[in-house]
């Protein structure tokens, strides 16, 4: 036994050029007369718990499950920020009522604070 390749066959096309033989594409082979038969195995999924294979399965579709999915988070954060701009609102007005209260005390002379007095009676009656 030779450790030698085997040797390259040049062959001649019909267009009269010359080419390696093994460049050559494969024949076609004509179809098989006999059908083939194809094994598929077709395997359930799992039981899964979570929204969205619930959702899938009671027939609301993907689309509807993909909104969800996308929307849901974007929901819970315009919530968030609309919350929090409340927060400070609600902190501004408190600030501002402060201070307005304090310059009226100060400035006001005496009858600003009457004015004072009979708004901090009024609230401690309301308690």
């Amino acid at each position: 036994m030779s450790n030698l390749p085997e040797p390259v066959r040049v062959v001649q096309l019909p267009d009269g050029t010359y080419t390696y033989a093994d460049h050559l594409p494969a024949p076609i082979q004509p179809p098989a007369a006999v059908p083939q038969v194809v094994h598929q195995h077709i395997h359930q999924a799992p039981p899964d718990r979570t929204v969205q294979r619930i959702a899938l399965g009671s027939g609301i579709g993907a689309g509807t499950v993909a909104a969800g999915v996308y929307f849901g988070p974007l929901l819970v954060g315009a919530l968030t920020a609309i919350a929090a701009n409340l927060a400070l609102l609600a902190f501004l007005a408190a600030v501002l009522c402060w201070g307005v209260v304090t310059v009226v005390k100060s400035i006001g002379g005496p009858d600003g604070q009457a004015a004072a007095k009979t708004l901090s009676r009024a609230r401690k009656r309301r308690r």
